[in-house]
């Protein structure tokens, strides 16, 4: 900056030094004059094409033809740092006699300005130079009129480019258009910039009022009122700043709505973001501060996103690979769309119309902005509607590293309940979701309804569950699901299926409206591979009713293949009653019932195959029993029977050897 505004000073300096003996100089004489001095404190050829050109009336100054100056040596980009089509400088002809510089007018017709940033931090826009021209003192030394106050009338750019090319970080950003106006009444004083332009198709402006010009030019902190746009988007800043480091601390308002108008400006591609996270309108407000080191501080900041409202302190750090976020923000009330809502889902049969299954969403998953920046972010929310899920009072901690997000959640109260554990989405190299979660006292049909549409199961429970599915849209995911878990109710009700009267009357009509099975309690574990989940030790116990259940749950595909094995009205010791498996098929929007009769016949065939054997083998057991004189002590199987007979004739018989051999001698 510093080093701009010195090129504008000794371009003036070099009319006042021609003013007096003008007139004998021949142009080029000026030109050659005003290129050798600028290469001289700059390190930059300056070349003017078509010569310098006086002005005496009405007033002082020159103007030139073509104008372009030299980019740095290490630069790989074509073209010069700085050309114009032409320079206009006018100065007060009066002041300039009494020993004031007051210019008139400064302009720069079509001006191409290329401003870059090498790899290696070097910037093309501080300039080098020799000798006098080394330092501040040097230079006004050196140069009649720099260092000395002046002031400007009109400054003003028309018609200009300006692009700038940081290598480091890969952006390429384009100005075009670019309209400037720049005045400075008082050079102790404050003076104001107006400017605006055209990147990527969308206008950007900022005007500006920055106070004691002086103390700017040198970098120090002076008071600084701006306002500036970028699209629909607009950003003011009321307080202090300097540019050498760069620091400020004001208050800050920014209305973001338009967010691809700023990532045109800043050079990268606009964010898509749900709705809840600034989709639509994002806005933030606070005491803004910017050290030295090039931390930004937000105290007592006020952010708008869609309809959430959050307050808090927030910090941004920036980093060797990425920035980095820390935050403490609370809000009464958050709503996210997700979209992974699942459609209702009838229960099947009766008096519900059958609803059609729509499946998982496929639409892929943008998670690029996790790696946009590290974060941790405490945040206390007093409801959070996630869509598919409906949270209470939220109390959790976000971090965010490499594209890693990680959710723990200290307390979260939801359906009548508490939800606690760590909730897990990372982006390195696409998309996987994972977790370790306890949902203890749940009220079941509230929860089972927002999740998948189904409310047919009443009552409160617990479930552990354990998860982890990979992929880059919410249809892949569930698909892809393993891991495992426990649920546990306690007193509670099935609606639209009624198990006793199924088995009391073997008809499966009572599935639908009116119908329902209470229960006293439903425990279970599962498994989950592929999107399926599956389950072999389910138990429930009912008034008049106990029964077992197996099968599997496709949570990608969403569908059902679940046999249930109920018994109604068993004896006092839980046996006997009246059993006929049921099975349930088909989708989740419209599962099919029926009793598996063909079950009972089979097992039945079963039972008497095993009794006829049972039988025969009695049968046997008792005719060899009666051959071999083998009588069987209580619990002996025969075979052991017949094993004890055969030592005790071989014992009997070695008794009788030893007794003939001791009789002998």
């Amino acid at each position: 900056m510093r080093w701009i505004l010195r090129i504008v000073v000794v371009l003036v300096a070099l009319v006042a030094v021609v003013a007096g003996g003008v007139a004998l100089i021949p142009a080029e004489r000026i030109a050659a004059m005003a290129t050798a001095q600028f290469q001289r404190l700059t390190g930059r050829e300056l070349r003017i094409e078509g010569g310098v050109s006086p002005r005496f009336w009405p007033v002082l100054g020159v103007a030139t033809g073509p104008v372009s100056i030299a980019n740095a040596e290490w630069s790989d980009e074509d073209g010069p740092m700085f050309a114009a089509d032409r320079l206009v400088i006018e100065i007060n002809a009066s002041a300039l006699l009494g020993g004031d510089i007051r210019i008139l007018g400064l302009s720069a017709e079509r001006p191409r300005i290329l401003l870059e940033r090498a790899k290696n931090g070097q910037e093309n826009w501080v300039f080098g130079g020799g000798g006098e021209g080394d330092s501040a003192g040097e230079v006004s030394a050196a140069t009649p009129g720099v260092g000395r106050a002046y002031t400007l009338e009109k400054g003003a750019i028309r018609g200009g480019t300006i692009r700038f090319v940081d290598h480091a970080a890969g952006r390429d950003v384009t100005l075009d258009d670019v309209d400037l106006d720049l005045a400075i009444p008082d050079f102790s004083g404050p003076f104001t910039l107006k400017a605006s332009a055209v990147t990527a198709g969308q206008k950007a402006g900022i005007v500006a009022e920055i106070g004691v010009f002086s103390a700017f030019t040198e970098g120090r902190v002076v008071p600084v009122t701006l306002s500036a746009t970028a699209g629909g988007s607009r950003l003011a800043f009321d307080g202090r700043a300097g540019w050498q480091p760069l620091v400020a601390e004001g208050t800050l308002e920014a209305d973001l709505a338009d967010l691809a108008a700023v990532s045109a400006l800043a050079g990268t591609a606009a964010p898509e973001l749900p709705q809840g996270f600034g989709r639509d309108r994002l806005a933030v407000t606070g005491s803004f501060t910017l050290d030295e080191a090039g931390v930004a501080y937000l105290r007592g900041a006020m952010i708008e996103a869609d309809g959430n409202r959050l307050s808090g302190d927030l910090d941004l750090a920036p980093g060797k690979d990425r920035p980095k976020l820390s935050a403490s923000l609370r809000s009464p009330a958050l709503a996210f769309s997700t979209g992974t809502a699942a459609p209702a889902a009838s229960g099947g049969g009766g008096g519900s119309a059958p609803v059609a299954e729509t499946g998982w969403p496929k639409a892929e998953i943008d998670v690029s902005g996790l790696g946009a920046m590290d974060a941790a972010v405490a945040l206390v929310a007093g409801s959070v509607d996630l869509g598919g899920l409906k949270l209470g009072e939220t109390r959790m901690v976000v971090t965010l590293d490499r594209a890693r997000a990680v959710f723990d959640l200290a307390k979260v109260t939801a359906y009548g309940g508490e939800i606690a554990g760590q909730f897990v989405a990372n982006g390195r190299g696409g998309l996987s979701v994972g977790g370790d979660l306890m949902f203890a006292n749940l009220q079941m049909q509230d929860l089972l309804s927002d999740l998948i549409g189904w409310d047919r199961l009443i009552g409160q429970g617990n479930l552990n569950v354990k998860f982890l599915g990979i992929g880059n849209s919410v249809d892949a995911i569930m698909k892809s699901l393993k891991g495992e878990g426990r649920l546990a109710l306690g007193k509670g009700e099935v609606r639209g299926l009624d198990v006793a009267g199924m088995l009391r009357t073997l008809d499966t009509s009572y599935v639908g409206e009116g119908q329902k099975t209470i229960f006293d309690g439903v425990s279970g574990s599962f498994s989950m591979a592929d999107g399926v989940l599956s389950n072999g030790d389910l138990k429930l116990q009912a008034p008049y009713l106990v029964a077992t259940g197996a099968g599997t749950v496709g949570l990608g595909a969403r569908n059902l293949d679940y046999s249930i094995r109920p018994v109604a009205f068993p004896g006092e010791d839980g046996t006997g009653g009246v059993m006929v498996p049921l099975r349930i098929t088909g989708a989740w929007a419209d599962p099919t019932f029926h009793l598996d009769l063909e079950s009972i016949a089979r097992e039945k065939m079963e039972a008497e195959a095993k009794a006829t054997e049972a039988r025969a083998k009695a049968e046997l057991e008792k005719k060899l029993q009666e051959e071999l004189g083998i009588e069987r002590a209580d619990g002996e199987s025969l075979e052991d029977a017949a094993k004890r007979r055969a030592q005790e004739a071989l014992e009997k018989e070695a008794g009788k050897l030893l007794e003939g051999l001791l009789g002998g001698n």
